[in-house]
């Protein structure tokens, strides 16, 4: 028996990343999602005899954009083949995939401090379709619409050490496909999918041990946790002195545990050979160059820009670029706002959209359900709104019911404000009249204040707000009020 061994955990995957294509990798019939079974079916797609298949172009876009992303050599020439096996999801037999030459090789994703992992390739297929086997008692039955619709498998190099690293990674491939408008990611339609690949080695040696395979995980809380548990299943079997299994596993969230699916000692020769019907894939340098001058600034490049040019936090940079959709509609906005010519330095603006934005914006798209595409409030609306409130236009609490009233109206953010009586005063002449009025009528106040009870304050700016029709800048009436009493000063 093995004791006092410490191990660590060795994890490559496989991710499946489905394509946002209008029609489907090998033949014209639709890619949508979410149809009645069976409405998005061909003969392509079905393997009738006589159909030959004709590779959608999009498909190559997309695989050099995310190979480009990843840092991958982009092959000039790679081949379709034929991924031989029997599945009753598979009607034609085979997969058409890509084997010994992908389009990408040999690059890497880097994770947050500084971990980067490797990439050993990226290449195309065509997906299976779908077997449900909970829909009757007796029979299991067989959804063919999502047969033909185009993946990327991204294939990574064991360099993750836990089932936490793994999710992040899982979470960043996610924000990269989506940043690059290639799949829109969701895991819970099966947009994203991974098989783990993990095994434990004594810690400090470079050999690995014997892997197991955990397929067909959607969500990143699973992949977590199955890799997690597969971990101690895999430890507590060597330091008893056991054997781990070279197999197949499936994760049961229920009971959190992987079991048994087959021994990877019973899988098949796929055979694979070089597709008769389809011929090389050629990337040529012109068609490279375009997509590198297509491709948006890519989410860590955008993250290190917002902290170092604009200066914003870590925590605010890190938000606004989670999502692509967001951190257009943060430079949008940032962008008006600049044209304005404002006396603010770049940060101060940037600062002062980036509140908006992660305060009432992000709040708004999470209370109503709604995309940041779909914001009723356009960027140049939010500028002028942030112009108003940097030059005290109106007062915090102005611009929050301001904010709320320009979800709706479209007007000007100035002419809704107007009519809202939300237009703070800042003219000292127009203020200190009606502070020298207040202080009038309240000496018995005022005695107070100079006998200590400086928080009476507030009670005289209350009475100088109530004056005005609009909203007086509070920070001004403060000041005047303060001047005021010391000329008093007995």
């Amino acid at each position: 028996m093995i004791q006092n061994t410490v191990y660590e955990t060795v994890v490559g995957l496989e991710v499946h990343c489905q394509l946002l294509t209008a029609s489907k990798a090998f033949s014209p019939d639709s890619a949508e999602f979410g149809a009645t079974p069976n409405q998005h079916v061909d003969p392509v797609s079905l393997g009738l005899p006589g159909t030959l298949p004709v590779l959608n172009a999009k498909v190559i876009e997309y695989a050099v954009r995310l190979g480009i992303a990843m840092h991958c050599e982009i092959a000039e020439r790679s081949v379709l083949a034929r991924k031989h096996y029997f599945y009753p999801d598979l009607p034609k037999g085979y997969q058409i995939s890509q084997f010994e030459d992908p389009i990408c090789v040999g690059g890497y994703l880097p994770l947050n401090e500084g971990k980067k992992v490797g990439i050993t390739r990226i290449h195309m297929e065509e997906d299976a379709g779908k077997s449900l086997h909970d829909q009757t008692p007796t029979h299991t039955l067989l959804d063919y619409n999502r047969c033909g619709v185009p993946l990327l498998e991204i294939v990574s190099e064991p360099d993750l050490r836990s089932g936490a690293e793994a999710s992040q990674y899982m979470q960043k491939i996610r924000q990269l496909v989506r940043y690059l408008r290639i799949s829109d990611g969701n895991m819970e339609e099966g947009s994203l999918r991974c098989d783990a690949n993990v095994s434990v080695r004594e810690k400090g040696s470079s050999a690995l041990g014997t892997k197991t395979e955990i397929k067909n995980m959607n969500s990143f809380r699973h992949v977590e946790r199955a890799i997690d548990y597969e971990t101690l299943r895999q430890t507590a079997l060597l330091s008893q002195g056991d054997e781990v299994t070279h197999e197949t596993r499936l994760w049961d969230d229920s009971s959190g545990k992987t079991y048994s699916m087959r021994s990877k000692e019973e899988a098949h020769d796929y055979r694979y050979f070089p597709d008769p019907d389809l011929p090389p894939v050629m990337v040529t340098s012109d068609m490279k160059e375009a997509i590198v001058q297509s491709m948006p600034q890519l989410p860590d490049d955008r993250l290190l820009d917002y902290m170092e040019r604009l200066h914003l936090p870590k925590y605010d940079a890190e938000i606004l670029t989670d999502e692509r959709p967001i951190a257009d509609y943060f430079e949008a906005t940032l962008d008006a706002l600049e044209l304005m010519n404002l006396s603010h330095s770049l940060a101060e603006l940037a600062k002062a959209v980036s509140n908006f934005i992660m305060g009432d914006m992000l709040r708004t798209c999470k209370e109503k359900k709604v995309q940041a595409e779909a914001f009723p409030i356009q960027p140049e609306r939010l500028a002028q709104l942030t112009k108003m409130r940097l030059q005290s236009a109106i007062s915090s609490t102005g611009a929050q019911s301001l904010f709320e009233a320009m979800l709706s109206d479209h007007r000007t953010p100035e002419t809704i404000a107007q009519d809202l009586n939300l237009i703070q005063v800042s003219d000292r002449s127009e203020l200190d009249p009606v502070v020298k009025a207040i202080l009038d009528v309240h000496p018995k106040q005022i005695a107070m204040y100079f006998q200590g009870k400086e928080s009476i304050i507030g009670f005289f700016i209350g009475q100088v707000m109530r004056q005005f029709k609009g909203a007086p800048d509070p920070k001004l009436v403060q000041t005047l009020i303060k001047e005021e009493l010391q000329r008093r000063k007995p």
